[in-house]
């Protein structure tokens, strides 16, 4: 069968609360964020392997609460005070380690933003005393930051992610399709992420639909 020419179009995230499946994976890390302005301390770190909603649910929090967002890698370029003028999220904090000016700046940013009276959202991948962080001050507040999880997904949550990942596409699954990857792939974030995109690659590149036949190619199971 003749291949067709494929292109890379954007895929358009949905970052709703609506657009949030919550299972026991997660439901404690969701009922976390909307328990905001009551966090302790003011501040709260979700960690979670990638994929694991820790963006999705950044964005949740700012919804309710007109945060500022920011990758932790930009953290040398803004300008702080200004940033603490507000409620801020910083993603990706734990991957400073070792750039001690953006180490300094994340530290300056807590606790300015503390003592304004604002609140502040991290996400990482793993928790604080795994980053390797070089200034004391700033590892110590880190682990003194409550920690939410979000786990590995169980069947539901897989499903429902399979489906976001699709629906982000634009691609319309066949009915047996969802059930037929969860029992295959590997129960991770990043596995559900790269069988969408393999399957939207090869559905676009032999113009055929979103099947389980599709599927079994892919997964080498024909």
């Amino acid at each position: 069968m003749a291949r067709q020419l494929s292109f890379e179009l954007p895929v358009r995230q949905a970052l709703g609360r609506e657009d949030f499946f919550v299972s026991p994976a997660n439901a404690a890390a969701v009922g976390l964020v909307e328990a905001w302005p009551e966090w302790p301390s003011n501040k709260l770190l979700l960690t979670g392997a990638q994929g694991s909603g820790k963006t999705h649910l950044a964005h949740v929090w700012v919804a309710l609460s007109g945060a500022a967002i920011l990758k932790a890698s930009d953290l040398n370029t803004s300008d702080i005070p200004a940033l603490a003028r507000h409620p801020v999220v910083v993603e990706n904090a734990d991957r400073i380690t070792g750039d001690a000016q953006a180490e300094e700046a994340l530290f300056h940013l807590h606790n300015l933003v503390l003592a304004e009276g604002h609140s502040m959202l991290l996400t990482a991948r793993t928790p604080p005393k795994r980053w390797g962080l070089t200034l004391p001050d700033l590892a110590s507040r880190m682990q003194g930051t409550t920690q939410a999880d979000l786990e590995a997904p169980d069947d539901a949550l897989l499903s429902a992610l399979l489906m976001k990942l699709m629906a982000d596409r634009q691609l319309l699954p066949a009915a047996n399709l969802i059930p037929y990857l969860v029992r295959r792939i590997d129960r991770s974030f990043a596995a559900a992420q790269t069988i969408v995109a393999q399957l939207d690659a090869e559905a676009l590149a032999r113009n055929v639909p979103m099947s389980r036949a599709l599927a079994a190619d892919v997964l080498g199971e024909n």
